[in-house]
């Protein structure tokens, strides 16, 4: 862009500072339409990264410098699908529908799938152009850029020439089921719109130090470390084997180890809630993140996942059984949560009821047999299903009795933990299919506490064990069809098409 900054006529900045116009192009070919929305992107990044870089070097103009969004969009004139029994691909009536688009080369294999499914569903082409909607300077550096700390020594403030993060339309409204159209607007094409997902892949690299296009189709969460040097352990065993399909294992700060490398250890401080890939080439792999205790990192990190459009996650982790007949190291399968942890009170009331998926739970119980060795009624010596209780307080042994441990009766409750419910909970709010496998490690109702020497002894024996649970699951859902394991009944009234 040079010094094409100095000596602008005020009259035309406004028009000299924005890409030039691109008009909206009809496709029927999927990848052909993907390639445009990439296109259209990478133009309008390079524009702001350009622009920045000549602000900083003190090349800083009068007005305003912007660029929007990429949008895909299609005009539809009836209610009829070509396949009802679909969950998703197909918008829900007549009219305009669209989306803004960021990083397709991140999502390339995801757009190209919805389209082609619009595309099948409707009979009519898609439409690809650039929105009204502004990419945030911020969201047009990938790597964290620190633009504020760049800019800091310049006198004018950036949100004078660019275009901020704004809070105000980064919710979840679509999801929530709380976004109201405006009167002759286009309706939703996707659960989330460009900023929101930006967000996300940023707060994804934050907390997890690892980079977004690292991330995997299916997702165990857990609450241990220790499940996580299994894993890292169980990688390199699984890596070895060529008819397993995973080529690459990343790690926090981003370390790859490649199939038939020896794994390095690099020492670095670990981030909130570290992420570990076991990648196929595909991102049919698994991704491990260790979110630490409570249910408010449990909603932060899916939150963030969730615009990625995971298959599916699981939490495999400990808790407290509350029934007199279970020991340590049994299995629990939720098919139930009571939901005392409030974190998402606000984006999904507590009356509303979160069902088992019947995929899931056949998944894990298939894979607890296949584990374990046990099956049909042996398998109830190490494996009970029934609800679990999430709570938002640790230390609720601490209080009287009396009035949590009767609720938790009249719930049926068979384990109390601090993440399960509020992971399922969102899995639903995200139409994310979701299960959970928690371990018995402590029965504080029944005198055996959770101490540091018991504690240790039952991480070596059952961790392993838990963890090739939790992974056969993974695996026996990834052979499952798409359609089958996106269930409609995550699905609303008034649905998006995008998955």
């Amino acid at each position: 862009m040079g010094n094409e900054f100095t000596n602008i006529d005020p009259a035309q900045e406004q028009a000299s500072w924005e890409p030039p116009h691109v008009p909206y192009e009809a496709f029927t070919d999927a990848q052909a339409a993907v390639d445009r929305l990439r296109e259209l992107f990478e133009t309008n990044t390079a524009f702001l990264r350009d622009a920045f870089a000549d602000f900083l070097a003190g090349r800083i103009p009068q007005g305003r410098v912007r660029a929007c969004y990429p949008e895909v969009r299609i005009v539809t004139a009836t209610h009829s699908r070509i396949d009802s029994r679909l969950a998703y691909g197909f918008v829900s009536g007549p009219g305009i529908h669209s989306a803004t688009v960021t990083r397709p080369d991140l999502f390339g294999g995801y757009l190209k799938e919805q389209i082609e499914l619009l595309l099948r569903n409707h009979e009519v082409p898609v439409e690809v152009g650039i929105s009204a909607l502004p990419i945030p300077l911020h969201f047009a550096f990938y790597d964290g850029t620190h633009v504020e700390g760049a800019a800091e020594v310049l006198q004018r403030p950036l949100a004078d020439v660019f275009d901020l993060p704004d809070l105000s339309i980064l919710d979840d409204a679509i999801v929530n089921g709380t976004f109201e159209v405006p009167a002759g607007a286009p309706r939703p094409l996707a659960p989330f719109t460009a900023p929101r997902v930006d967000y996300s892949l940023h707060r994804l690299q934050h907390y997890t130090a690892t980079a977004a296009e690292h991330f995997q189709n299916f997702v165990i969460l857990t609450n241990y470390q220790f499940y996580i040097d299994e894993f890292c352990r169980l990688a390199q065993e699984l890596m070895a084997d060529p008819q397993s399909g995973y080529t690459r294992f990343v790690e926090p700060g981003n370390l790859v180890t490649e199939a038939g490398s020896e794994r390095q250890e690099v020492a670095m401080r670990l981030p909130q809630m570290p992420a570990y890939h076991l990648v196929r080439p595909d991102a049919s792999g698994i991704t491990m993140i260790n979110i630490g205790v409570g249910p408010s990192n449990a909603k932060t990190i899916t939150d963030h996942v969730a615009v990625l459009r995971p298959h599916a996650w699981l939490m495999l982790g400990h808790c407290a059984g509350l029934r007199n007949s279970q020991k340590l190291g049994d299995y629990v399968l939720a098919h139930g949560y009571v939901r005392e942890d409030h974190v998402l009170d606000a984006d999904l009331p507590t009356w509303v009821p979160i069902p088992p998926l019947a995929e899931v739970q056949v998944a894990l119980e298939r894979a607890v047999e296949e584990i374990t060795g046990l099956a049909g009624y042996e398998l109830k010596r190490v494996m009970r299903t029934g609800t679990v209780a999430s709570i938002d307080n640790r230390n609720w042994e601490l209080r009287d009795h009396r009035e949590p441990v009767q609720r938790f009766s009249q719930s049926r409750a068979i384990a109390l933990d601090m993440e399960s419910a509020t992971i399922a909970a969102n899995g639903f709010r995200f139409r994310v299919p979701y299960g959970t496998l928690l371990c018995v490690s402590d029965k504080p109702l029944h005198g055996e506490l959770k101490l540091p020497g018991m504690a240790t002894d039952f991480y070596k024996r059952q961790v392993a064990q838990h963890l090739r649970i939790g992974i056969r699951s993974m695996e026996i859902l990834r052979a499952m069809p798409r359609e089958r394991l996106h269930s409609r009944k995550l699905r609303s009234f008034a649905e998006t098409a995008f998955q």
